[in-house]
């Protein structure tokens, strides 16, 4: 498995070695002794207690989403189909702040991406469905959740396909003003 430094500081893209042969293949698409090593923090990948898996329809967009206060660090990857996912840096210290990064993740090349805490996180799916899983290091906590409109001008986030879908939450999501206020 290698591990790649993104344009974001902190963030980090997992990619797997697939063994593919006449029966198909295989691939291992996590290994916590790798993540530890390469974070510096031994046993950081035991800190992660809750998997989830969304599944959504061709150009539906799930995001802006983040935690406040603790906030949470997550290992995301498309289980089934293709998604088009965003990060967006939203650590007031941080030298990547307000900065996007976009992300194929997909279920040939088995990418996972490393989100730590204090990230907004959306995607579009690219194909007729997919599965995102997701393994997060707190549990749920509705009271830190942030949510910033996919369209927000001061984003500018450029989504690949036509949008079919946004929940009524997202829909209603706050600023980017807003978001960066929650978090100062």
């Amino acid at each position: 498995m290698l591990v790649v430094q993104t344009d974001l500081a902190d963030v980090v893209l997992l990619v797997p070695q697939p063994h593919r042969d006449e029966r198909g293949l295989f691939v291992r698409t996590f290994d916590a002794d790798v993540f530890d090593e390469h974070l510096g923090v031994p046993g950081a990948a035991a800190a992660f207690v809750q998997d989830s898996q969304s599944r959504s329809a061709r150009g539906v967009i799930r995001g802006m989403h983040g935690r406040a206060g603790r906030g949470e660090a997550k290992l995301v990857r498309c289980g089934r189909g293709a998604v088009h996912d965003v990060l967006v840096d939203i650590r007031p210290s941080s030298p990547t702040f307000g900065r996007a990064q976009a992300f194929l993740l997909d279920d040939e090349q088995f990418h996972t991406l490393y989100v730590p805490p204090g990230m907004l996180h959306g995607f579009q799916v690219l194909t007729e469905s997919a599965d995102v899983c997701y393994r997060i290091d707190r549990p749920h906590d509705p009271t830190e959740d942030v949510s910033v409109h996919h369209a927000d001008p001061e984003l500018a986030i450029d989504w690949p396909a036509p949008l079919t879908l946004v929940s009524e939450r997202d829909a209603a999501a706050g600023t980017w003003a807003d978001a960066v206020a929650r978090f100062a």
